[in-house]
């Protein structure tokens, strides 16, 4: 007697694959826009402060220039802690 192979799923039945719902998709899709155009304005905006350094510069205290001997001025000539020194 000879077998006869049946077809694993039935004719006409095209298989599916499984996709992350259609609402996920726009909402990454949305984010991804979002992000984009912060990130675009923020690169045609420049830098906020251009002048400003880092803490971490040669000559700083490590107090954060806070205290009174005046330590947070010692970079910028003519300005005063004000303690009146």
């Amino acid at each position: 007697m000879a077998q006869i192979r049946q077809p694993s799923h039935p004719v006409g039945v095209i298989a599916r694959v499984p996709l992350p719902p259609p609402a996920l998709c726009g909402f990454l899709l949305l984010l991804v826009l979002v992000f984009s155009a912060s990130y675009a304005a923020g690169s045609a905006a420049g830098p906020v402060a251009p002048g400003m350094h880092g803490t971490g510069t040669a000559g700083s205290t490590g107090d954060g220039g806070a205290g009174g001997s005046g330590g947070g001025t010692r970079d910028m000539p003519g300005m005063t802690d004000g303690s009146g020194h």
